[in-house]
């Protein structure tokens, strides 16, 4: 019997101010029970867990539930800025400070003053930037880039990180005392595999999340389906299934998602009904692929607006699978 869709504006989730976190195996229940006990204390979290685990949604949950809760919430990925550009981003600077400065710029840190500051992937700071955060940890001040007036703050540090800060400690690539400052509440995220149990939850949130936001009429998923996620290992963890999900809603033509928009990046472990339909070669489903995009794309291949750009390859790509699977582009002109 097929999985019912529930409304997407009323997701199954926990109701005690964790939002977006769906799930109830005791692998998370566990993890949010740490986030209740530390919320309230104002004192320093480090989050651990693999990439696309979830850990920003955490971090909001400690914020949220803390009496900070009213102030500002701002986040920096460590490891999506020029290692040049990271401390102006963090302090700040001030007119002249180097080349380019050509006007005075507030830090993340003041920008939090009052409320969280979210450091993601902490283990990329570079080592000569590391005392400057330790100083701020532990005296809540600090001096913007070319200026010597010293300012203070209040903030309090959300750290994250997909490494051990343990080894990169033990490699000298990260100093033992700003990690000692840093892992004063440790938090780890379970990684999808490890909570099993929360799959269909999750998937049924992002089927109607992604069915009411392209238009589509999906009320139902076919319980092969099912089995064939939850015996996926997901390395990508949330962040893939999430991908898995709207790729096939992309795909899907009727009102209920089977096997057949089903992509996985690594094989599935097949388990009873669901035999027979991944058995079908990896053709079948790259076709299907093809042919949902050239549709909703009214058959064009190139341009902004094209089946390259909504697949996410290129176009001389596209056009010689195309080409192999014998695909008529120009039938979806039009559609």
């Amino acid at each position: 019997m097929a999985t019912a869709i529930p409304s997407p504006s009323a997701p199954e989730s926990r109701q005690r101010g964790f939002e977006q976190i769906i799930g109830d195996s005791p692998a998370l229940e566990a993890a949010l029970e740490r986030v209740e006990k530390v919320a309230p204390t104002g004192v320093t979290v480090l989050i651990e867990g693999e990439t696309g685990t979830g850990k920003e949604l955490i971090a909001r949950a400690v914020h949220n539930l803390s009496t900070r809760s009213g102030r500002p919430f701002v986040k920096v990925n460590c490891a999506a800025i020029p290692l040049d550009l990271l401390e102006s981003e963090l302090f700040g600077h001030e007119k002249g400070a180097f080349t380019g400065a050509i006007a005075q710029r507030v830090g993340r840190f003041e920008m939090a003053d009052g409320g969280t500051l979210f450091l993601d992937e902490v283990g990329d700071i570079p080592p000569a930037l590391q005392p400057k955060l330790l100083r701020v940890l532990q005296e809540q001040e600090f001096e913007r880039l070319g200026s010597s007036t010293t300012r203070r703050v209040n903030v309090r540090i959300i750290a994250a990180t997909n490494r051990s800060l343990a080894e990169l400690v033990a490699q000298k690539q990260f100093r033992d005392d700003l990690y000692y400052r840093l892992n004063v509440f440790p938090i780890c995220v379970p990684a999808l595999r490890e909570r099993r149990e929360d799959i269909p939850l999750l998937v049924r949130h992002y089927v109607a999340k992604y069915s009411a936001s392209m238009k589509r009429s999906i009320s139902a998923i076919a319980p092969e389906v099912m089995e064939v996620l939850a015996g996926y290992s997901w390395p990508g963890n949330i962040r893939e299934l999430q991908n898995v999900v709207e790729r096939a809603v992309v795909m899907c033509r009727g009102d209920t998602l089977t096997t057949d928009e089903i992509c996985l990046t690594r094989e599935a472990p097949p388990s009873g009904a669901a035999r027979e339909r991944l058995g079908r070669p990896d053709e079948v489903q790259e076709r299907r692929m093809i042919e949902a995009a050239l549709s909703d794309c009214g058959g064009r291949v190139f341009g902004p607006r094209g089946a390259a750009v909504k697949l996410g390859v290129p176009r001389s790509t596209l056009e010689s699978r195309i080409r192999s699977l014998n695909i008529n582009k120009h039938q979806f002109k039009g559609t």
